[in-house]
């Protein structure tokens, strides 16, 4: 049995190129998390999701997803850290 992820359509063809547009304009750290902290808490699926859907019909490079990418899984990494020395 396969199991596959299917998000469909994420948006229509404008709403796709400005949030490209906006991944592109967020060139520092801090930026790049604020950005996804704010999308995260105005949409129903995460950005990191749509980064990789993106990714998977090469509408974005591997240069900017895996930039995108790595911030956001080493700061979650950070705060898990942080979350289990607390606990420790």
């Amino acid at each position: 049995m396969t199991l596959s992820l299917n998000i469909g359509n994420l948006f229509n063809d404008s709403s796709t190129h400005a949030l490209v547009d906006e991944l592109r304009k967020r060139t520092s750290e801090e930026d790049i998390l604020d950005f996804e902290e704010k999308f995260n808490s105005r949409n129903e699926k995460n950005l990191h999701i749509y980064i990789c859907r993106f990714l998977k019909n090469r509408s974005i490079s591997r240069g900017l997803a895996s930039r995108w990418l790595m911030t956001i899984i080493e700061s979650q990494e950070s705060k898990i850290d942080a979350l289990q020395k607390l606990n420790n």
